[in-house]
């Protein structure tokens, strides 16, 4: 699941969403490959999609350059790529406190959504159900909100095939996009880690796994 392992100061870009980054600019994780014995990841520059942009693939341990920043691709896993940033200044900048932990809306929100600041991850983190808990999120267009500004969407559930897309945004950014997901899947949303625990026509429901 995966390949390397996640720093204290890593940024987590989850799989089919984008982060902005410390510093300007912004990155995607496209899509994953793996083959038993190496995992990889694509890369897309921009926090969201747009046509012309550059995509590379890349391995845990790679050093890269993202819109005039330099990264170390840490951890690949199915779900996620945690970026370590090799400046101290980008460090500081992806840990700084926000004026207030109270989601107000758009890119205002960059503080609460794209950070490793502890009190922010704390903060999110309380609007989960606690460790073992389950979270269901509505199918048929309901929208499941959170007090950091995240939102979580369920876009799909197949029953015959036994899968679901669901995805969340976050300061109008899509932050996730998880397709074919099945029951035993990991996903993970605002630094919290969740197993795929049902699937029904009504909803999708996940078992908080981390703390």
């Amino acid at each position: 699941m995966c390949v390397g392992e996640a720093t204290p100061d890593g940024l987590h870009v989850l799989r089919g969403g984008g982060y902005r980054l410390p510093g300007g600019g912004g990155v995607q994780y496209d899509a994953a490959t793996a083959d038993g014995t190496t995992r990889t990841a694509t890369l897309r520059d921009g926090a969201s999609y747009a046509d012309g942009q550059k995509q590379r693939t890349v391995r845990a341990g790679q050093r890269i350059t993202v819109s005039g920043h330099a990264y170390t691709v840490s951890q690949v896993c199915s779900y996620r790529v945690v970026l370590e940033p090799r400046d101290a200044k980008d460090r500081a900048a992806a840990a700084a406190a926000p004026e207030s932990l109270e989601s107000k809306g758009g890119e205002a929100d960059n503080g609460l959504c794209f950070s490793t600041n502890p009190s922010v991850l704390a903060a999110a983190a309380k609007g989960f159900p606690a460790k073992g808990g389950t979270l269901s999120v509505l199918r048929n267009g309901g929208v499941t909100r959170f007090p950091t500004g995240l939102s979580i969407t369920v876009s799909y559930v197949d029953t015959t095939t036994h899968t679901a897309g669901f995805g969340a945004n976050c300061a109008a950014i899509p932050v996730a996009a998880y397709k074919d997901v099945r029951v035993g899947d990991t996903v993970e949303f605002a630094g919290v880690l969740f197993r795929v625990s049902g699937l029904s026509d009504g909803a999708v429901r996940m078992e908080r796994t981390s703390a």
